[in-house]
């Protein structure tokens, strides 16, 4: 069964930023957006492809900060 494909205004309240984040994320390439006409509509697993992990001080060169 397909997804349903979200608006930008969904993909915002889901991840919890502004639909003006979700605009730069899209415009920087960071998240993948499709056009059909004057819609713009995100899949939710494309969501997924702008996170990144961020190391903590613990896995830093193995040491401590």
């Amino acid at each position: 069964m397909p997804t349903k494909d979200l608006n930008i205004q969904q993909a915002a309240d889901l991840l919890g930023v502004s639909v003006k984040t979700i605009r730069r994320h899209i415009s920087n390439g960071n998240i993948k957006a499709y056009k059909f006409g004057r819609l713009i509509r995100i899949k939710p697993e494309d969501l997924k492809t702008g996170y990144r992990e961020i190391p903590n001080a613990k896995t830093l060169n193995g040491k401590r900060a």
